[in-house]
């Protein structure tokens, strides 16, 4: 049968058999457990023979920069990794695939010695048939692993850092040579009612085998609670050598379980191959009945009733380790958003892991998955490494460009191909503020959006594309209808005339506990009808998504770092519960509870999100939280050292097998922290048994605790072998790396966030910061305070601020910086009648700067800022 188009409506099916469904038909194997790695680049460490007996030996998902506490900045290089596996006999004549969820960013598959193929891209899965390099017995899979910087791959930087490793999880799928391909489903629902929803399945079908196969597919739709509600069988010919796609359209389904964050029904679509008289291959597909729509006048609707999304920005990357989480770890961070009352994750800013999707489709969150093309302010050109100042977000240099665009795709393609399925996911995000790059790249950056919108709406004619991060140089009228997604408040923009959201408010820098305050932001402002009233945006407006969930590791320091309702240990701040409150609970007015005060510590209380992990595969693990008390168990907020160790049994912290915390300071120690008189970290166990583990504190009480770990192998004492010790230190990078040089570009401004008291008709306020003398902002006539303010969105030590003004006139202002937008330096004043003044300066941990003017004439045309990341 011949591929046909399918429909716009949508509803989408998530593929994710991770189960054994049959030894004999189809299994898929995780081989997470027992690889050898080393953090260099070694000669001939593909070959079968390679002795790598003195290599560290690891478990995957694992990371270049374990144990990582969100430093600044990270190793950048090669790692090797390597492990044995055995080919039982009667896999003989079985088609065998080698699955990987996601490495970063360059990897080189070889098996027994010789080279499989390459993979490009850091956060899309990718696989390899390996069935002709294996022989039965003892075979060695090698990877050749890298991070480094290529300035024709995306991405080419961004808030966030670029750890290298095998840091999700990896299969081996063993099925017949006729089977149906990884990722290889793709179900929709095109018509959905109350009473009835039409549902259609594609399936690639390959055919390994030397001649043509004919045979039966055949496809049963089970609801939510098992029984079979829809069944389609038909007679197909796969070519030898070839996939073969095949649309089937099964019978209505009858009053049908619609799925949604408040009922997140699913249904199971079990797929089955018959050929010669006999089963062959099978695959579960889940997925969920619902209907997205994006309206540019009425906002979203979600099965037809209008919907607001509430929603928050969540990075993948947990504290000690790193990018490598298991998917219990993705889970409690999926359920944490939850019950705070959210209700969507934007998934910043790269395709998240397939256990992000299956979290959200089963727990109830509308997820946006995103593509990993973004830029990051400050920086231009074309670079060799991860670091600030960052490079242009489109290349500069012509002779990257076009395998960059074919980077950008790619990853597109795989992002989808992945995640389809998903009931969860409501749009595809093609990318984040894209804007921040080279004028000389504009065109083809937004030929490229074009391109992206384009091919994703073939890939998926069910779901709409998104521009992510559109605020400026007009790309969020880009895509013939796309939904735009603005970054920062809500006052940029009135009616646009597309479907839009606002996809990051808030940035509200803390360390734990933080403040008992929403982050609003700009979306507060009243600068139109319904626009100062977060309860009741304008009916346009689809929703507002917090930035962020938690804190991340980035290159761009910590103030960028700490911008999470949830620190990096997954311990709220107190933001957290103002909306607990407000989201989850219906308060308008947040009360705020009563906080641990300080008290004399005389205890420790030693709790675990569970004591049972499922097993030993590293997709499990349990977060253990450390409370301090006063004598009379009371936890009170009193931060002091405290240690947790494992005193029997297997296990380990990111660490090994302890872990220190220490009160925020500034000496190394200090970024594995308590605080509040609480920490946490994640434990978890790669073999089977009891574990004991101990917290401790000089002069205090200690605390216990046990996790049992079901699986195998057994842990074995004296036998099996014993975790490394990992003591965390900062990664010192080259002089060079650390400390930037100013380039004398004055690039600090460009297109970063800005705000205004006011602004007269037919200005902007983002006319001061476009590069563009010709475009100016005014204040109101009848403004009294007549400011404009700039967010530089990270920290800097800055040298010289330029401003041009509208006109050669009698300008009286003040320029004040600030570290956190509230406490505020004045550095400079002028009284003169000038068009432009340049002011030298010397100031570092600047975060935001503000012009404040004291005379009648007030308006700029353009300001420059000059000086280095710190």
């Amino acid at each position: 049968m011949k591929t046909k188009a399918l429909s716009l409506i949508g509803i989408f099916l998530c593929a994710f058999s991770f189960n054994i469904i049959s030894q004999n038909i189809r299994t898929k194997q995780i081989i997470n457990r027992e690889w050898k790695f080393i953090l260099a680049d070694v000669a001939n460490a593909e070959s079968i023979d390679f002795n790598d007996s003195e290599w560290e030996n690891i478990h995957l998902p694992h990371s270049f920069s374990l144990p990582y506490f969100m430093w600044n900045s990270v190793y950048q290089g090669y790692g090797w990794y390597r492990k044995e596996v055995d080919i039982p006999v009667d896999w003989k004549n079985k088609n065998i695939n080698l699955e990987f969820e996601g490495a970063f960013i360059e990897k080189e598959v070889y098996i027994n010695g010789k080279y499989v193929g390459k993979h490009v891209g850091g956060y899309t899965g990718f696989n390899f048939d390996i069935t002709r390099y294996l022989q039965t017995g003892k075979n060695v899979i090698a990877v050749r692993v890298n991070n480094l910087h290529n300035p024709a791959v995306a991405p080419r930087t961004g808030d966030h850092q670029f750890s290298g490793g095998i840091y999700r999880d990896v299969y081996l799928n063993v099925t017949d040579k006729l089977h149906i391909d990884v990722n290889g489903t793709f179900v929709t629902t095109p018509e959905i009612n109350e009473k009835s929803a039409t549902c259609q399945i594609q399936t690639e079908v390959r055919n390994n085998y030397a001649e043509d196969k004919t045979f039966i597919i055949e496809t049963e739709i089970k609801n939510p609670k098992g029984k079979v509600v829809a069944r389609t069988q038909s007679k197909e010919t796969a070519k030898k050598s070839a996939v073969t796609i095949i649309l089937q359209k099964l019978p209505a389904i009858k009053s049908p379980k619609l799925w949604s964050p408040e009922s997140p029904e699913l249904y199971n679509a079990l797929t089955t191959i018959y050929c010669e008289g006999k089963e062959i291959d099978n695959y579960q597909t889940t997925f969920g009945i619902r209907k997205f729509e994006w309206t540019a006048d009425k906002g979203f609707f979600l099965n037809g009733n209008h919907y607001f999304l509430r929603g928050a920005n969540v990075h993948q990357d947990q504290a000690g380790w790193g990018d490598a989480v298991t998917n219990a770890a993705i889970r409690r961070d999926v359920e944490m958003i939850k019950d705070a009352g959210f209700n969507c994750i934007r998934g910043s800013h790269y395709p998240h892991d397939p256990a992000f999707t299956k979290a959200c489709d089963e727990i109830g969150i509308i997820l946006l998955q995103e593509n990993a093309f973004w830029g990051m302010g400050g920086g231009s050109g074309d670079q060799t490494e991860f670091k600030l100042p960052p490079p242009s977000c489109y290349p500069v240099d012509s002779k990257y460009q076009d395998a960059f665009d074919q980077s950008v795709i790619s990853q597109l393609k795989e992002m989808i191909k992945t995640h389809r399925n998903g009931a969860s996911i409501a749009a595809w995000s093609l990318c984040n503020e894209p804007f921040f790059t080279d004028n000389s790249t504009d065109k083809r950056m937004k030929n490229l959006l074009n391109m992206c919108t384009d091919s994703a709406r073939i890939w998926d004619p069910t779901r709409e594309v998104a521009i992510g991060g559109c605020q400026r140089k007009g790309i969020d009228v880009l895509g013939k209808g796309a939904i735009a997604f603005y970054n920062g408040g809500g006052e940029d923009f009135y009616m646009p005339g597309v479907p839009n959201l606002v996809s990051e408010y808030g940035s509200t820098v803390a360390e734990r506990p933080g403040r008992f305050i929403p982050g609003w932001s700009n979306i507060a402002q009243k600068v139109f009808e319904g626009g100062g009233d977060p309860w009741s945006p304008p009916v346009w407006r689809s929703g507002h998504i917090i930035w962020c969930g938690f804190d991340h590791g980035t290159i761009g320091g910590r103030r960028l770092a700490t911008m999470g309702m949830i620190d990096y240990f997954r311990i709220p701040k107190r933001q957290y519960y103002w909306y607990l409150d407000a989201y989850k609970n219906g308060n308008h007015n947040p009360v705020e509870p009563e906080w641990a005060k300080e008290g004399i510590p005389a205890k420790l209380k030693l709790e675990a999100s569970k004591t049972t992990l499922s097993s030993t595969d590293g997709t499990d693990d349990t977060q253990l939280i450390v409370t301090v008390l006063d004598a009379s168990g009371k936890h009170i907020n009193n931060s002091i050292p405290v240690e947790l160790s494992i005193v029997s049994g297997p296990g380990e912290f990111p660490t090994g097998t302890k872990i220190k915390f220490m009160p925020h300071s500034d000496n190394e120690e200090s970024d594995i922290t308590i605080s509040d008189g609480l920490a946490a970290i994640s434990f978890r166990s790669y073999y089977a048994g009891k574990t004991v583990i101990k917290a401790v504190s000089p002069g205090l009480e200690s605390a216990a605790i046990e996790i049992t770990t079901h699986g195998s192998p057994e842990w074995v004492e004296g036998i099996t072998p014993k975790v490394k010790e990992r003591p965390y230190k900062r990664f010192v990078a080259s002089k060079e790396y650390r400390a930037p040089k100013s380039t004398g570009e004055m690039l600090l401004a460009k297109n970063r966030p800005s705000w205004v008291s006011s602004t007269k008709a037919g200005t902007n306020k983002t006319n001061v910061n476009d590069d563009n003398k010709q475009t100016i902002w005014q204040p109101a006539k009848e403004d009294q305070e007549k400011w404009w303010k700039l967010d530089l969105e990270a920290a800097y030590c800055i040298n010289q601020i330029q401003i041009d003004f509208p006109d050669e006139d009698n300008y009286s202002y003040q320029i004040e910086v600030s570290s956190d937008g509230r406490n505020w330096k004045k550095i400079a004043e002028n009284n003169s009648k000038v068009q432009a003044y340049t002011h030298k300066c010397h100031e570092c941990n600047i975060a935001f700067v503000r012009i404040i003017f004291h005379s009648e004439q007030a308006g700029l045309a353009e300001v420059k800022i000059g000086g280095t990341p710190i």
